[in-house]
């Protein structure tokens, strides 16, 4: 069935203060064409409880993120129903991607959006403990934030260690003088 899916599109417009990046889009984002539409994903409402945004929005209007200033895009745009399956030349052509994409949209901050990302655009080893939250690290010249994989099969993080992350990214936004 994946294979039939076409890709999921990014919901980017400048100025973008925070470019929300995923692995790849699921089975049930790529069939509504929406991010983050898995019956058990809670970014949306992360993004809300952490009032990232002023008001509740569920996937079907990702289309609405530039409004406050963000983006969403995927490392790999072919869905999947679990990262198992994706290939390593996908990870490289898709990092090869992504950094042009950085380059053209000039983010101020790139958020990965789970810590396997994370580790695999910074090269790091499986078992190396990695901070939820802003690194040292640069990507193209954006800041990075480190956010927790939203997914219900995500089973590493509490709810309440989400919204404390997703509260972190407003926080130092809110520092920089960016309000939310």
């Amino acid at each position: 069935m994946a294979a039939i899916l076409p890709p999921l599109g990014d919901c980017i417009r400048r100025p973008v203060r925070v470019l929300f990046v995923g692995i790849n889009p699921g089975i049930r984002s790529a069939a509504t064409g929406h991010h983050f539409a898995g019956y058990s994903n809670r970014f949306w409402q992360l993004l809300y409880d952490s009032r990232l945004v002023s008001e509740p929005i569920g996937h079907e209007e990702d289309r609405r993120l530039p409004e406050w200033g963000f983006g969403i895009t995927n490392l790999i745009p072919r869905p999947t129903p679990g990262i198992d399956t994706l290939r390593p030349e996908e990870y490289v052509a898709g990092l090869r991607a992504l950094r042009r994409k950085v380059r053209r949209v000039r983010p101020e901050v790139v958020a990965f959006v789970g810590v396997t990302l994370f580790r695999f655009v910074f090269a790091l080893r499986p078992g190396e403990a990695i901070v939820l939250g802003l690194q040292t690290e640069r990507f193209e010249r954006a800041r990075v934030f480190v956010l927790p994989n939203p997914s219900g099969r995500n089973a590493n993080f509490s709810y309440q260690e989400m919204l404390a992350a997703f509260k972190g990214l407003r926080t130092w936004l809110r520092r920089m003088g960016r309000p939310t």
